[in-house]
């Protein structure tokens, strides 16, 4: 029932067009898993979320970020502008940080969480989303309703499906992560 409602839902917000320019993330992966993958993001849905990751985005924040926190059959999380940078040099701190811009209200949708949803990371205050957000292997029902939705993948799955693991005994972090090389908005590049 899940995945039928998540279908119906992403199926209403792309119908009648296909994601403007301006709505596609363009991802640059690097390290074991290498290419491209594209993400159409969804302003109607989460508008204030959205207009983060394109700002972010724009202004160079996200290249060279880890891929800080991943775990088999759930997700690949990255974004921390703060800690998560490719060659920081330390690691461990990665996943605590976000950005210089305030952190964000809330904007929970109907939308479910299945493989390839986009959703922003937080802490326990569920208006605590920032900068990090996270790319779904596989479906995670536990998480719909408790974090907001950007978007989903349209082209790349395979190289997210490729992105290096971390241990599973150290809550999904990982040792020399792969990481987004270059993150760009379609209509940018």
């Amino acid at each position: 029932m899940k995945k039928l409602l998540a279908a119906a839902s992403i199926a209403a917000i792309s119908s009648g067009y296909a994601a403007a320019d301006s709505d596609t993330l363009v991802i640059h992966v690097a390290g074991e898993a290498n290419g491209v993958v594209e993400i159409e993001l969804f302003p109607e849905v989460a508008p204030l979320h959205v207009e983060r990751i394109k700002n972010l985005a724009r202004e160079g924040h996200y290249d060279n970020i880890v891929f800080h926190r991943v775990i088999e059959g759930f997700m690949a999380q990255t974004g921390d502008v703060q800690f998560g940078a490719k060659d920081v040099g330390i690691p461990h701190m990665a996943g605590r940080g976000g950005s210089d811009y305030p952190d964000l209200p809330a904007e929970f949708s109907d939308i479910a969480y299945v493989r390839g949803i986009v959703g922003m990371a937080r802490a326990q205050n569920p208006n605590s989303a920032n900068s990090q957000f996270f790319i779904m292997f596989d479906d995670a029902p536990f998480l719909d309703g408790q974090y907001t939705v950007v978007g989903r993948v349209v082209s790349g799955q395979d190289v997210v499906d490729a992105i290096k693991r971390g241990d599973s005994a150290r809550n999904g972090a990982v040792v020399a992560p792969d990481f987004m090389a270059s993150v760009r908005i379609k209509d940018d590049e």
